[in-house]
This record gives C-alpha cells, sequence and structure tokens, in this order.
C-alpha cells in the first residue's frame, strides 16, 4: 500500500510539473527572437505590430505575437507581465481568441508617458478602456475568469488583491485561444516576460446547476 501511494503520489507530481507547459503552445504570428527558460517566455516584440477592427482608427491588423492553448469550457488564467515599454501603445497582456473578428486583449499599454491598464473588445470591430495608473510599476498581474458568456478581467500589483476593469460579453459554448500577448505599433520592439501562465479548469456551471436540481 505504501508503494502504490508513492506510486501515485510521483505520478500526480509529474502531471503537475507539466501542467500549462509552455513548450506545448501554439504561436499565431511567432516573434523573430523568443524563448522559454524556467517556465518564463521571454520575447522581443515584432515592431508595428497590433490587433485592431476598423472602430475609430479605421484600419484592421492582425499580426501581433499571440502565444495560446484552447480550452473549450470555463477557466480561469493568469499572469504575471513585465515590459521594458519605450513608446506610445507598447502593450503586453492576456488574450482571449475566437476568431479574427472575436477576442479580448487586456494588459498593461504605455500612452503618453504613463501606464495604462486596457482592455480591447472586439466583436467584428473594437472598442478600448482605459484605467491610468499615477506611476510607473514594475510588473502587473493580469488575470481572466470566462463564465457563461462573460469574461472578467482583473488586475493586480501583488497577485493577492485583485481589481475588475472589465466585464466583457464573449460566445459562450464555442473553444477559446488563451495566452499571452503583446504589440508594438508604434515603435521599433521591446522586451516583455511572461511569468506563472496559469490556466485552471472552473466546473461548467450550468450542468452544476442541473445536478443540484437533479441530484440521486
Amino acid at each position: 500500500m505504501r508503494k502504490f501511494l508513492l506510486c501515485f503520489l510521483l505520478v500526480a507530481a509529474s502531471f503537475d510539473c507539466m501542467a500549462q507547459s509552455l513548450d506545448k503552445m501554439s504561436w499565431f504570428n511567432e516573434p523573430e527572437k523568443w524563448k522559454i527558460k524556467d517556465g518564463t517566455l521571454s520575447m522581443f516584440v515584432t515592431p508595428k505590430s497590433d490587433y485592431w477592427r476598423i472602430s475609430h482608427y479605421g484600419f484592421t491588423v492582425d499580426d501581433a505575437p499571440f502565444y495560446y492553448t484552447t480550452y473549450g469550457g470555463e477557466f480561469e488564467v493568469k499572469v504575471k507581465v513585465t515590459g521594458d515599454y519605450k513608446v506610445r501603445f507598447d502593450q503586453a497582456g492576456l488574450m482571449l481568441r475566437i476568431d479574427h473578428e472575436n477576442y479580448i486583449k487586456a494588459g498593461i499599454e504605455f500612452v503618453d508617458g504613463k501606464y495604462n491598464l486596457s482592455t480591447v473588445v472586439t466583436h467584428k470591430t473594437s472598442d478600448w478602456s482605459v484605467i491610468t495608473l499615477d506611476k510607473s510599476v514594475p510588473y502587473i498581474w493580469i488575470k481572466a475568469v470566462r463564465r457563461l458568456d462573460a469574461v472578467e478581467v482583473f488586475y493586480s500589483f501583488d497577485d493577492k488583491e485583485y481589481v475588475m476593469m472589465r466585464n466583457a460579453w464573449l460566445q459562450d459554448n464555442t473553444p477559446v485561444q488563451v495566452g499571452v500577448m503583446a504589440a508594438c505599433p508604434d515603435g521599433d520592439g521591446f522586451n516583455v516576460k511572461f511569468e506563472h501562465f496559469k490556466v485552471k479548469h472552473l466546473p461548467d456551471s450550468r450542468r452544476l446547476e442541473w445536478l443540484k436540481n437533479n441530484a440521486e
């Protein structure tokens, strides 16, 4: 029995180490320079790249680096972001993407010399909301929770206290590409790193309600 328990713990530990392995994720718009070391993804963000559709600016672009995995249900995702932001619109954070017309990107964005907590929600056309910070920060934690047809986006400076920055619609019962993105629309690129990326499966809330109402 002791030997069986030991084997079980070793297998469980190996699965834990393999969970959300960055090595098993995929690139959309792979940048020229990137590496993964000790669970950290570092990249040099592709110059003149971004995600945006039509509204206000009148153009559509879909060419910034996005490193992702795919989830079909409800989940929580979070990551720690550290960037060497230099010029207007340098940005980095999370992205949840169904396709080129439906996605949410959220993180930190450098605009007019200030750091902004930024969310872009796109359904055919893009919108943009910001929370301006009163000082620069060395890093930021971004978390998104997908429940039914809504995504709640949060930020934190310490991975303990999270504050909501956006609640947005996203089609439910549809697979979502979820991962990290960075863009440099106006500059010549910058360095960014993503640490502690983690996706946690959340049991489907409709199914939980059905099970509750139909308990044996």
